[in-house]
């Protein structure tokens, strides 16, 4: 019997989480509601959830808050779903490790269907790891990108990245000297049904870039106009 998938909805309006939570559960989610941070970080303990969607303004501990302090310790996916539509806004979230971001008054059908994309998306990050036996790698001098493992070194330290960022790091990396446009990059780490902005690949090429900085050998580079590229003045070692 499949495990049914698990979403937290994290709203204090309650007739937007009882109506998310009614959808999603026709489309065989477990779900369960929280209507504060601070009941959403227990919930995230005790549910273990498959997907969250959070609001930004909650009593108590913010979206921001929310989000940021699973992120210390979980890959799981996150959308936004806030009345909050400025870029500021919407670049935080993502910055903070958000999967999507939604403006509210949202379409249901629209968010069913994001929630069923990121899913689909990251549903690689649950597979057991027998499933897997060699390791995908890009290594580079003082730089190490393993696919399979997902995670990144540095200058022979670990660093922390959320799963996009990897994703995107690891499509450079493997391809170097290939100049990517920011549509072929949220085609191939976001997946063609993505419907958010293509400043999504800007914003995550920014974070990448505050945590490794550019080598003798190789660098991230940005072709205006275009998009992005990995520079790589010798041939990599895979």
């Amino acid at each position: 019997m499949l495990t049914r998938q698990r979403i937290l909805i994290v709203d204090d309006d309650p007739s937007i989480s009882d109506l998310v939570s009614l959808y999603l559960i026709k489309e065989q989610y477990d779900t369960k509601i929280a209507a504060d941070g601070e009941t959403a970080l227990a919930c995230f303990e005790d549910f273990d959830p498959s997907l969250i969607i959070l609001d930004l303004m909650l009593p108590g501990i913010d979206g921001y808050g929310v989000c940021r302090e699973i992120r210390t310790k979980s890959k799981v996916p996150i959308i936004i779903l806030s009345a909050k539509g400025d870029t500021f806004d919407k670049v935080l979230a993502l910055e903070m490790g958000a999967d999507d971001y939604m403006e509210k008054p949202f379409d249901t059908k629209e968010l069913v269907a994001r929630v069923k994309a990121v899913l689909r998306r990251t549903s690689v990050y649950s597979a057991p790891e027998t499933e897997s036996k060699d390791v995908e790698r890009v290594i580079y001098p003082g730089l190490t990108i393993n696919i399979t493992e997902y995670n990144v070194t540095y200058n022979d330290e670990f660093v922390e990245m959320p799963p996009k960022e990897i994703e995107l790091l690891y499509i450079l990396a493997k391809n170097p000297n290939h100049v990517f446009t920011r549509e072929q990059l949220l085609d191939k780490v976001w997946g063609y049904d993505y419907v958010g902005d293509s400043r999504t690949v800007d914003v995550h090429i920014k974070r990448i870039r505050e945590k490794i900085k550019d080598h003798d050998v190789w660098s991230i580079a940005t072709i205006w106009g275009v998009g992005y590229k990995f520079i790589l003045k010798d041939g990599p070692k895979i």
